[in-house]
């Protein structure tokens, strides 16, 4: 399985493309030679990217800015990209963020955002433009979850359960798509050194204590192998051998073993 052929009327849709492992996805891509559709809510950084990417990687790049939270303005997306004659080959589904602390001491309204981010968006974005795929029997989708999808997480619950959807959904959309011409790969970054975690509220020495430095994988790293696996057709990424093996370890550990050791290690798991 290979990516579908970079053509002028073709392109990478990358939502969450303002920082982090959204601009090292987009750049990844755009330096195979695919035109690039940057998503993200700061319209400034996405046209920074943009001329980056146009400059170094001789690619078209398109900016639309807008929040993945709101149903409308994902809905106006097929059109924007139809008036600029283009269709979605490849789909990154990278836009997401968490929220930590005990769901006791929670915003709810940070909460829905988030799943609103990290749940519907994707699913939304799928039933959106996969169809057009399987029509024209090309196309690939990258679907962003997380290692935190292996287990529950105290003090990262909603999260770790929005990531835990994107998986599911990931592997019951391969199997879906299975012979129509359109790969669906899921990435499970560990810990990543970005704005993700300032924006989660994360205490970041907190973080570095919590988890060695072993699992810690550069954002370049993880796009690089994101689309290495998404171009060999690989069903699921985990960046990092230290990660691998994380996973596999707290998918397979008995809850009631797991959850008391990770609600006592999570810094963020009991209110202060």
């Amino acid at each position: 399985m290979t990516l579908p052929a970079p053509a002028h009327d073709r392109t990478c849709l990358v939502t969450g493309a303002s920082s982090g492992i959204g601009v090292e996805l987009a750049r990844e891509l755009a330096g195979r030679g695919h035109g690039i559709t940057l998503v993200a809510r700061r319209r400034e950084r996405l046209e920074e990217l943009a001329a980056d990417i146009a400059e170094s990687s001789l690619v078209r790049t398109e900016v639309i800015a807008l929040d993945l939270t709101d149903a409308d303005a994902r809905a106006a997306l097929p059109d924007q990209l139809a008036e600029r004659g283009l269709t979605v080959d490849v789909l990154v589904n990278n836009a997401g963020f968490s929220t930590v602390g005990p769901v006791a001491a929670s915003d709810h309204r940070r909460e829905v955002a988030m799943v609103r981010t990290n749940v519907e968006a994707v699913s939304d974005l799928c039933s959106m433009f996969v169809p057009g795929m399987v029509e024209r029997h090309r196309g690939a989708v990258l679907n962003v979850a997380s290692t935190a999808a292996f287990q529950p997480m105290p003090g990262q619950a909603g999260y770790a359960a929005s990531k835990a959807f994107v998986l599911s959904y990931t592997h019951a959309l391969r199997a879906e798509l299975a012979g129509s011409g359109v790969t669906v790969t899921a990435l499970c970054p560990g810990p990543v050194d970005t704005e993700f975690i300032d924006t989660s509220g994360m205490d970041r020495a907190a973080a570095t204590r919590a988890l060695p430095s072993i699992m810690w994988v550069p954002a370049q790293t993880v796009a690089s192998a994101a689309v290495e696996g998404l171009v060999a057709g690989r069903a699921v990424v985990i960046p990092g051998a230290a990660n691998r093996a994380t996973a596999v370890a707290a998918h397979l550990t008995p809850r009631t073993l797991l959850m008391p050791l990770l609600a006592r290690r999570h810094p963020a798991a009991r209110p202060h």
